[in-house]
């Protein structure tokens, strides 16, 4: 089997785009692989994800403010920082920086 094209996670991202984009990278059986690129794009008010699946999620470039339902907590995300959200963790995305885009790179899985 051969090996698929080189790619780069930057390519592809318009000048301007109204929503949230969402690119599937890979996907098995058990996860999936997308990237995300927002600028300035946040979660809807009271709107909240609860996942049925686990997703451990990098910040690559821009910036990010998170809010998790459970204690209020919010956790700010810079270049270069990760984080895993259990499967049913109910949290928001309260800000994206809108200067900038700000790209991440989703795993969601199964246990």
């Amino acid at each position: 089997m051969a090996a698929m094209p080189t790619r780069n996670i930057f390519d592809d991202i318009p000048e301007q785009f109204a929503d949230e984009l969402s690119h599937e990278l890979l996907k098995g059986s058990q996860f999936r692989v997308e990237r995300i690129v927002s600028r300035g794009q946040h979660s809807p008010a009271g709107f909240w994800y609860d996942q049925q699946e686990h997703e451990w999620v990098l910040l690559i470039e821009g910036a990010a403010r998170l809010l998790f339902e459970d204690g209020n907590r919010v956790v700010q995300m810079k270049q270069g920082d990760y984080l895993h959200i259990p499967a049913h963790c109910r949290h928001r995305v309260e800000w994206t920086d809108p200067e900038q885009e700000t790209v991440w790179l989703a795993v969601f899985f199964d246990r």
